[in-house]
């Protein structure tokens, strides 16, 4: 005999753009200084849903393309700064409006656009993109009580080529990898941590995780990706007494010494070949 476990449903991939407008404090510039994000948005809702699993009854059910248009209607009403407000102002719209649903969460990413400097002046309405790693958040909050809030940084890529070694490890009879104590560090790290306590400040918070981040990796003398990730995550949670934890996730990206013997050529650490696949995978949770 079967029985409906745990289920949800919603709307994934939901993309917008947002421009916000501000009057130029330049009495002297006629043009308006703007604000441009980029934003990725899913919704899953878990509630009074599951007839429409067992019984075909569509009764309860708030169609996908319905949550869609919700998205953009919020948005544009909406004044929050950061990917956490506004997901609690989405959510907080499903819950209020549809008593089926128990359970909310939103998902949300946002692209690192900043404003273009141009002849050592920002551009009122030009943008660029910083990086390839997304802000993201994971918002999930039950009927009648709080909001749960991760934050994050997924795809942050970066790498050294000091201050990085590998030696003293296990060697067995299929152990090939040679001790290093000068070798490249690269990784695509994605970041997450959770609030200890309620806070608007979520842009500060993450400003301050990400400089203590990358201030830790690039300064670490670093005798694994392990010993570098608790120094990250330890960092991270010194910079932002809000949070509870942060998680790492830093897979080591390999640039492999290129072999030049063949040629007659020696190699001192000077050419190598980058590959992603495969790939060591390191993964920790830092707690106060």
């Amino acid at each position: 005999m079967a029985r409906l476990g745990e289920n949800r449903y919603g709307k994934s991939r939901v993309r917008l753009s947002r421009i916000t407008r501000f009057r130029n404090p330049d009495p002297t510039e006629d043009h308006e200084i703007h604000e441009f994000q980029e934003w990725t948005v899913c919704v899953l809702l878990e509630g009074g849903f599951d007839a429409s699993f067992t019984e075909a009854d569509n009764s309860m059910v708030l169609p996908t393309d319905t949550m869609k248009n919700t998205v953009y209607s919020v948005a544009r009403n909406s004044t929050a700064s950061t990917i956490e407000i506004f997901a609690m102002e989405l959510g907080d719209y499903f819950l209020a409006n549809h008593a089926a649903i128990k359970r909310v969460i939103i998902e949300m990413n946002e692209k690192s656009w900043e404003r273009m400097i141009i002849d050592g002046a920002p551009e009122a309405a030009t943008f660029k993109l910083a990086g390839s790693e997304l802000q993201t958040v994971r918002a999930l909050r039950v009927r009648g009580s709080g909001w749960q809030l991760t934050s994050g940084i997924d795809g942050l890529t970066i790498l050294k080529t000091a201050r990085s070694a590998f030696t003293g490890y296990i060697v067995d009879k299929l152990t090939t990898l040679k001790p290093t104590t000068d070798r490249i560090l690269g990784t695509r790290a994605t970041i997450t941590w959770d609030y200890a306590s309620p806070t608007q400040d979520f842009a500060s918070v993450r400003a301050r995780i990400l400089a203590a981040l990358l201030k830790t990796f690039a300064g670490h003398n670093s005798m694994s990706v392990q010993h570098t990730l608790f120094a990250m995550g330890k960092a991270g949670l010194e910079a932002a007494p809000e949070i509870a934890r942060i998680h790492l996730s830093m897979p080591n990206l390999h640039h492999l010494l290129a072999e030049l013997s063949p040629f007659g050529q020696d190699n001192p650490n000077h050419i190598f070949v980058p590959i992603d696949e495969p790939h060591g995978v390191i993964e920790a949770t830092i707690e106060r």
